[in-house]
């Protein structure tokens, strides 16, 4: 039977929250984002290891508990996020099988619902294909010739917001990675990696909870979730 990995890219420096702080490390209902983003995936008992990939000149890590957990590993980061995915799946080579699945997620998603990554591992196991929790997307969605002047609208039915955990095979990720880097090309996700290499991607629906912090406005939003989350388990 094929293990369970889990990979989180948590090197970044969050430019665009306009903060000192990189935006995985700061703090939401009384925990850094990352912390939270981690406590969900090590509520997945199927879960072996579970590899957070820093940036080791960033002490802001020691604040994170759930570093210390057992199945938690750490390794350096690369520049751009797929380099820091390829760095945390090499450093599973020596317990990882070609054909074992590992799920990567993002560290500013903190407010992913246990029931969506449920959904999305029993999804993946029971067809053998690689996929990511998305979103529908319900808005009008434009196209720019320039960034101001809309030259068409895109049909909306067959459009998705891809969210995180995207789960492949280890091997498979692994080489999508390489080639694209090889290439000089910048995967923004998993799934644009895979898709590349040829192999087919699923999609299963997920929540507008499980939503990347990107800018400032999105820290009340994650704050509001997550006491609610915690209100309802008391």
């Amino acid at each position: 039977m094929s293990n369970l990995w889990g990979v989180v890219p948590a090197a970044g420096s969050g430019r665009r929250m306009a903060t000192e702080v990189p935006k995985q490390y700061l703090r939401v209902a009384g925990s850094p984002l990352l912390e939270h983003a981690l406590q969900a995936l090590l509520a997945c008992s199927e879960l072996r290891r579970l590899v957070v990939v820093l940036d080791p000149t960033d002490r802001r890590a020691d604040e994170v508990a759930s570093l210390r957990d057992p199945r938690v590993a750490t390794v350096a980061g690369g520049l751009e996020r797929a380099d820091s995915v390829l760095s945390g799946l090499r450093s599973l080579s020596d317990v990882a099988g070609a054909d074992d699945w590992v799920l990567v997620h993002d560290a500013a998603r903190p407010c992913l619902p246990p029931e969506d990554m449920r959904r999305l591992i029993d999804a993946v196991l029971a067809s053998g294909c690689g996929g990511l929790l998305a979103q529908r997307i319900t808005d009008t969605v434009k196209r720019t010739a320039d960034g101001r002047r809309v030259v068409a609208t895109l049909d909306r039915t067959t459009l998705w917001r891809a969210q995180t955990p995207q789960i492949f095979r280890w091997a498979e990720l692994c080489a999508a990675l390489e080639q694209m880097q090889q290439q000089g090309l910048i995967a923004t996700d998993e799934a644009s990696a895979m898709e590349q290499a040829g192999y087919e991607v699923q999609i299963v629906e997920g929540s507008s909870r499980n939503f990347k912090v990107t800018v400032p406005d999105d820290l009340p939003i994650a704050e509001y979730y997550l006491k609610t989350t915690v209100a309802a388990r008391l």
